[in-house]
């Protein structure tokens, strides 16, 4: 795991983790939901492109993306580098372990500095909340008032199926199309309860094109041990492993600290201004089934490229 940028000062702000996955590949899912059609199912890569100093580059065209499948180029056969309306989950962690040092509240805080980016009457965005369960407080909708009354409902109780709530959350936005999509999650970061793990979670959410955004709100004093967790030596540890999910998927990682509302906003502008500048990239498929790592690349190698890692090309039906 890669440490690519801090959002503002150091780590008692809020720590953006990114970068290329390692070698391990999340498990996948057993089937695949592309959104472009031409003859041929296709698979779609959701990409963000960065300069040197951290700054979103636009304008760049179809020729100067390159696209690799198990290390063999591929053509990309559609290519989008439009703006396009948001459909964003808010999935808001209510297990008990939030209600440690105002952790809920500062959660609430981040999650309305990101509907006050969105967009009113375009952008689409629907508020859950889990402990054990996934719970819809507010169906997707454009009109982002709506969910300030849903998000005060939130109170932390229970145990805690992060990962198997992000799975479901992925789902339900990829179902509700769109190209410029996404799961921002609202977290401490622990689970106690949940059936999958963070690598089939990103398989499910890679394998639809959801990124997923995690932003894990802490204490100051909670911030040395995560520092320590997602930084070198850090692999292996809870932190460590959800900032894997949210690379593979495309997403990012972010440490929020309590008090600190005005990392926290830049935090959530950071995060939407992303999905705004996301690069469509469609090819076909390879005709060998199971999971298939994908990484992008610009031909220009004074940026860097964040996209899912990978998909899963499933077993080819009888007669084709």
């Amino acid at each position: 795991m890669h440490v690519v940028s801090l959002v503002s000062a150091m780590w008692l702000a809020c720590l953006l983790v990114g970068g290329s996955p390692q070698a391990q590949d999340p498990s996948a899912p057993q089937s695949q939901s592309p959104t472009f059609r031409s003859g041929v199912e296709l698979v779609t890569i959701s990409a963000i492109v960065r300069d040197q100093k951290g700054r979103f580059v636009p304008e760049l065209t179809r020729d100067q993306f390159e696209v690799f499948d198990r290390g063999e180029r591929r053509a990309i056969t559609e290519f989008r580098p439009d703006e396009a309306p948001l459909t964003v989950a808010l999935l808001f962690d209510a297990s008990g372990s939030m209600s440690v040092a105002s952790n809920v509240e500062e959660a609430k805080k981040v999650a309305a500095h990101v509907m006050a980016w969105l967009n009113r009457g375009r952008d689409e965005v629907a508020l859950f909340s889990f402990d054990t369960q996934l719970d819809e407080l507010q169906p997707f909708s454009k009109s982002q008032s709506d969910l300030h009354g849903a998000l005060s409902s939130v109170e932390p109780f229970g145990m805690t199926s992060l990962n198997d709530a992000i799975a479901e959350t992925a789902r339900r936005v990829a179902a509700r199309g769109g190209s410029h999509r996404a799961v921002i999650v609202f977290t401490d970061g622990n689970d106690n309860a949940s059936r999958l793990t963070p690598p089939e979670v990103s398989g499910i959410a890679s394998r639809i094109d959801v990124p997923i955004y995690i932003v894990i709100v802490a204490s100051p004093l909670d911030a040395r041990g995560l520092q320590a967790a997602l930084g070198p030596g850090g692999e292996g540890t809870a932190a460590a492993e959800l900032a894997n999910l949210a690379v593979w998927t495309g997403g990012a990682l972010y440490v929020c600290i309590n008090g600190r509302p005005a990392e926290a906003s830049v935090a959530a502008r950071e995060i939407v201004d992303e999905l705004r500048h996301q690069y469509l990239l469609a090819f076909e498929p390879g005709t060998q089934p199971g999971w298939h790592r994908v990484e992008v690349r610009v031909r220009n190698k004074r940026l860097t490229v964040r996209a899912r890692s990978g998909y899963y090309a499933a077993e080819p039906r009888d007669g084709s």
